[in-house]
């Protein structure tokens, strides 16, 4: 096997800068790695060794030979995302003199707006869960979880007893970059999540010896993969017709408050957005809304 290159090296030390300071999740990092590597490599096949050797040309032929293979806009732009990463990271560390990725626009994308569920959707949602078995308590109290606070599916597989305030009313969920956010839970939640805690998890092998919330039939942490079977077992058991995944949940949520009125500072902070860009999304969601009613209901809509 051959030995990295000076540039995968960079790569490697761009990804444990990011780790290090500022905590990125690890998904993301392998995101990243993937795409640091397809640069990388594509660099190597034109004969290029030193970052000093890109211009503005051969980072726009990269871009271009993304699209012939027929790669999504979007994917193209995360590409592009990943390589200014690098580059300015090579100049930071004295590398590079310029960043040459500095002269190309980002790719243009089209707003794709969040999969949101209705009310009576939501409501049949989470009343698939209806038996007695410590399963049927656990997902009926997944559920709840997801819908009640818009937790992403990796927060709330990963929610720890300890994060429970029951007589406060609010849960502790640690989001990307290792950010911790405090959000309400609502009676109905908290009914499902008593009943799961002090019923079903008990009733658990192994429960006992795990901090986790929702832990699996054998009594280990409740993995990602095992979270999306239940919110698609409970779709189809619902009857909704749509293939739903557990981030539907969350759209559901912000858009819901929305749509009542929520304060959108209040949301960002609830969802654990970074930028009050990414929760506007939901606005946009709402308007579509109103001009939908409006369509329904003005005589001449």
């Amino acid at each position: 096997m051959a030995p990295p290159s000076p540039l995968e090296d960079d790569l490697s030390d761009l990804l444990q800068a990011l780790a290090a300071e500022a905590g990125a999740a690890r998904s993301t990092l392998s995101s990243y790695r993937l795409q640091g590597r397809r640069f990388v490599e594509w660099m190597h096949e034109r004969g290029l060794r030193r970052w000093d050797e890109l211009d503005p040309a051969a980072l726009v032929e990269f871009l271009a030979e993304l699209r012939a293979a027929g790669l999504a806009e979007a994917t193209v732009a995360h590409h592009l995302v990943v390589v200014r990463l690098l580059l300015r990271h090579q100049v930071r560390e004295g590398r590079l003199a310029r960043d040459p990725s500095a002269a190309l626009d980002s790719p243009r994308l089209a707003r794709v707006l969040p999969k949101t569920l209705g009310g009576s959707e939501i409501e049949a949602l989470l009343a698939a869960p209806d038996g007695s078995r410590p399963t049927d308590l656990r997902d009926r109290a997944f559920l709840e979880l997801l819908y009640a606070c818009g937790a992403r599916v990796s927060e709330a597989c990963g929610l720890e007893l300890d994060g429970l305030a029951r007589e406060a009313g609010v849960v502790r969920v640690t989001g990307k970059g290792n950010k911790t956010r405090v959000v309400p839970l609502g009676r109905r939640a908290w009914r499902a999540l008593d009943e799961w805690i002090s019923v079903g998890r008990a009733a658990l092998p192994a429960a006992a010896r795990s901090g986790r919330v929702f832990l699996s039939a054998r009594g280990a942490p409740l993995s990602r993969v095992a979270a999306w079977r239940i919110v698609r077992a409970a779709a189809l058991r619902a009857g909704i017709g749509k293939s739903v995944s557990p981030h539907w949940l969350r759209h559901s949520f912000a858009t819901h408050l929305i749509e009542a009125g929520a304060d959108l500072r209040a949301v960002q902070e609830m969802l654990g957005h970074a930028s009050i860009r990414t929760t506007e999304v939901y606005t946009h969601l709402d308007s579509e809304h109103v001009r939908s009613l409006h369509r329904m209901y003005h005589p001449r809509g």
